[in-house]
């Protein structure tokens, strides 16, 4: 299993080489709740959270804008009454490259340390 919490995303140019079949299988049976999505035209990793109100929700959407801004990286959420859908990929590659792997793991983090227990 690779630790992608421990990891910094890197700067992604518009040549970075996005991420092979084998690594984004390797990391959707890891995290077992990401999926990839199937309703656009390139990969995106795609999440949903499910909270028991608003409030909750919105404050897990901010940390993970706090987190998108302090690693250069930016996903795509979705706030709803009681759900946040998340979706990370690469934009100047229109693929996945390991930090969306590296993002999807911390957003797992977040959610697990900060508001699975409320």
């Amino acid at each position: 299993m690779t630790d992608y919490t421990s990891k910094v995303c890197v700067a992604c140019s518009a040549d970075a080489n996005p991420a092979s079949t084998n690594e984004i299988n390797d990391f959707l049976k890891e995290y077992l709740e990401w999926h990839l999505a199937t309703d656009v035209s390139f990969p995106q990793l795609r999440r949903e959270y499910r909270f028991t109100n608003f409030l909750d929700a919105q404050i897990f959407v901010n940390l993970i804008g706090d987190l998108a801004e302090a690693e250069g990286h930016h996903p795509s959420l979705l706030l709803e009454y009681g759900k946040v859908t998340v979706r990370w990929w690469s934009h100047k590659i229109e693929s996945l490259h390991i930090n969306d792997f590296i993002l999807s793991s911390k957003t797992e983090e977040i959610y697990k340390s900060n508001l699975r227990s409320r």
